[in-house]
């Protein structure tokens, strides 16, 4: 879904979509146990979110934004018709959040798509500057390409894993 405020348009992504836009560009998103990556342009004010389902590439001849692998190429081979390289980007990752009650280790697809952002994060060399990956509950995300902010509110007020940001707060 696509509203234009102002100057700029807001962007809103559902499970499997992706999304890359400019400084005029705001990007939101509701996570669970999928995963969004943001991808952000310091000196260009570029940048883009994914927000994947399932880890993996997926199994079709095309591309498709519901897995992580795919997900991240679309929005590499965005960045790079924009004449950049992935590498001049800045990653945070957010989501993966046990949603089920299905024992102590939470949901193992969530695990798997946490394990997934990072590792992809390391293969492209792309540095993460922030992280609000597990835990419980869901997340709603408000990304702002102008400055780079990403804001996050949590469902429940549960701890946040080790490195993360505390709710409702930019990183």
């Amino acid at each position: 879904m696509t509203a234009h405020l102002g100057s700029g348009i807001d962007i809103f992504l559902h499970p499997g979509d992706w999304y890359f836009g400019d400084r005029d560009t705001r990007i939101r998103t509701t996570l669970g146990s999928c995963v969004a990556v943001t991808l952000w342009h310091r000196e260009l004010k570029l940048g883009g979110m994914c927000h994947y389902m399932l880890p993996g590439p997926s199994l079709e001849n095309a591309l498709n934004a519901r897995y992580g692998e795919d997900a991240l190429q679309l929005l590499v081979a965005e960045i790079r018709q924009q004449g950049t390289a992935v590498t001049d980007y800045e990653a945070k990752l957010f989501g993966g959040a046990s949603m089920f009650d299905v024992g102590p280790h939470g949901s193992s697809v969530a695990r798997r798509n946490v394990e997934a952002a990072e590792a992809l994060m390391l293969r492209h060399g792309v540095t993460v500057t922030a992280r609000s990956l597990g835990g419980t509950g869901y997340r709603r995300l408000f990304f702002n390409i102008a400055d780079g902010d990403v804001w996050v509110s949590r469902g429940e007020s549960r701890a946040e894993p080790a490195g993360a940001v505390s709710s409702g707060g930019a990183v």
